[in-house]
């Protein structure tokens, strides 16, 4: 979901792999992007899509009600008794340039598996209702996509006479999570797990995302966090004084003038150009293959370096600006007026549709995993865990307590950190800043982590190139080999 079809969607809640690194787009929600899904992998050729008859609550046996999901094929490496490989689909369209480039593909074609991916109810193409108001989304949870694959994969296994096969499960982010938490709920049904930068404990605050950006920027030099507080500092007392705001309009080129009426306002502002930072350090170096730029956090702190720009506050205004060229976006629109009115559309052809009103959802209802700067040794402040909150009341009249009882009975079925199963590995990146809700430490021997130093998000899961860092070839290599000795079992 990065900058190829691009649904950035609000603000703090974030979406794993698929959108990646543009801050934001005008007309477009943001949000999506800090937990978008590998699906935006590298461009590659199609294979056909297929769909699948599947029922649309699969915990009400009186509810016969049903939609068709799409789902893809690759046959290319499969031999007769291998395996099946499972791609779970994310918070944003499936990507079919998966099912053609890959390291679960070089996986597959050692075990001669068979590759599937089906695409994560609500989003995309796979429509269950006929629009996205809150009363039909309640149908979209990671309970009733788990759910959606064990009845995909049954049927399947029976139509094309796999009942037998070891099935591995893949996914990065959310469907890292799913990955996992479809071994530890189905394991009759899968046989192994890879469940890459999953962030398998629910928290309604996380503060910790915006600490790692600090780390990670600090990494390539140590003034970089520091310049980046100064100027977000500055922004925000200056939005305090009306007669500034003109000047804030040219400098970050709004395609209005800045009104700031309420504290969400101020926040929703302030946490767009946040995101210029998050969306580059959660996607360093690995953003260039996925998005075609080679903007990265060397790239950025050479921006606050650059004196000759001015003050920080001008530098970060420059980053702005750069994000916005580099990505053709003539202008900002930072409006949190023209994002409640995108996230509140309920159309299918609503702005938000490309899984920005999903994915907040199901924040608000699962995961909370709010990036707030409620915390110290962070670059950035004005966008407090309330401002988060409030949207999900704004969006769908989700209330504080709802949330919590939510987030909280998220962990109590799923474990959190505790996960109890056994064949799932968990690789993470230490500058991706979802780390801190993944597993980064063996569990047991069974359930090992793999914690790979200097990548980010899913480095693991695109394909190898030859300036890839040799840590992030061993972790390959080691899950390759965790795969070997589990399909032997």
């Amino acid at each position: 979901m990065a900058c190829e079809g691009r649904v950035l969607l609000l603000s703090g809640v974030t979406l794993f792999f698929v959108f990646s690194v543009c801050a934001v787009v005008q007309g477009q929600v943001k949000g999506f992007r800090r937990f978008s899904h590998v699906q935006r992998a590298q461009q590659g050729a199609a294979s056909e899509e297929q769909w699948f008859t599947q029922k649309l609550d699969h915990f009400n046996g009186a509810d016969s009600r049903e939609w068709k999901q799409r789902y893809f094929v690759n046959e290319n490496f499969y031999k007769p008794g291998g395996p099946v490989f499972l791609m779970i689909g994310g918070e944003g369209p499936a990507n079919q340039a998966w099912m053609q480039r890959g390291t679960w593909l070089t996986y597959a074609e050692k075990a001669g598996a068979l590759c599937l991916m089906l695409e994560h109810r609500f989003y995309g193409k796979s429509h269950p209702t006929v629009d996205l108001s809150t009363d039909n989304l309640r149908f979209l949870s990671s309970r009733q996509a788990l759910a959606d694959l064990a009845h995909f994969l049954t049927k399947i296994a029976e139509a094309r006479g796999l009942t037998n096969r070891k099935l591995v499960a893949f996914g990065g982010s959310y469907p890292g999570s799913l990955a996992a938490w479809f071994r530890l709920k189905y394991p009759h049904l899968v046989h192994a797990s890879v469940a890459t930068s999953a962030p398998v404990h629910a928290t309604v605050n996380f503060p910790e995302y915006l600490e790692v950006v600090w780390r990670s920027l600090a990494s390539e030099n140590t003034e970089c966090p520091i310049l980046v507080k100064k100027a977000s500092d500055t922004l925000v007392e200056r939005l305090k004084d009306p007669k500034t705001h003109d000047n804030i309009t040219k400098d970050f080129n709004l395609c209005s003038s800045l009104q700031i009426q309420t504290e969400m306002d101020s926040a929703y502002f302030l946490e767009t150009l946040a995101g210029n930072f998050m969306d580059v350090v959660q996607y360093n170096e690995d953003n260039r293959g996925a998005t075609g730029t080679n903007i990265t956090i060397k790239v950025l702190c050479g921006v606050m370096a650059d004196s000759s720009l001015g003050d920080p506050y001008a530098r970060y205004a420059a980053v702005a600006r750069l994000m916005m060229d580099t990505f053709s976006i003539k202008c900002l629109d930072a409006s949190y007026t023209t994002n409640l009115r995108d996230m509140t559309n309920t159309s299918w052809e609503g702005p938000a549709a490309g899984g920005g009103r999903q994915w907040v959802y199901q924040t608000c209802t699962e995961f909370g995993f709010y990036q707030s700067t409620d915390s110290p040794n962070q670059p950035f402040t004005g966008f407090p865990l309330e401002y988060h909150v409030k949207q999900c009341a704004d969006y769908y009249n989700v209330s504080a307590e709802q949330l919590a009882e939510a987030v909280a009975q998220t962990n109590e079925y799923y474990g959190g950190y505790d996960i109890r199963s056994s064949r799932i590995v968990f690789p993470n990146g230490s500058i991706d800043p979802w780390h801190a809700l993944g597993i980064t430490k063996d569990i047991t021997a069974n359930l090992p982590a793999v914690f790979i130093k200097g990548t980010a998000h899913c480095a693991n899961m695109y394909p190898a190139r030859s300036e890839d860092l040799p840590q992030l070839d061993l972790a390959r290599d080691h899950v390759s080999l965790l795969l070997q000795q589990w399909l032997k079992q």
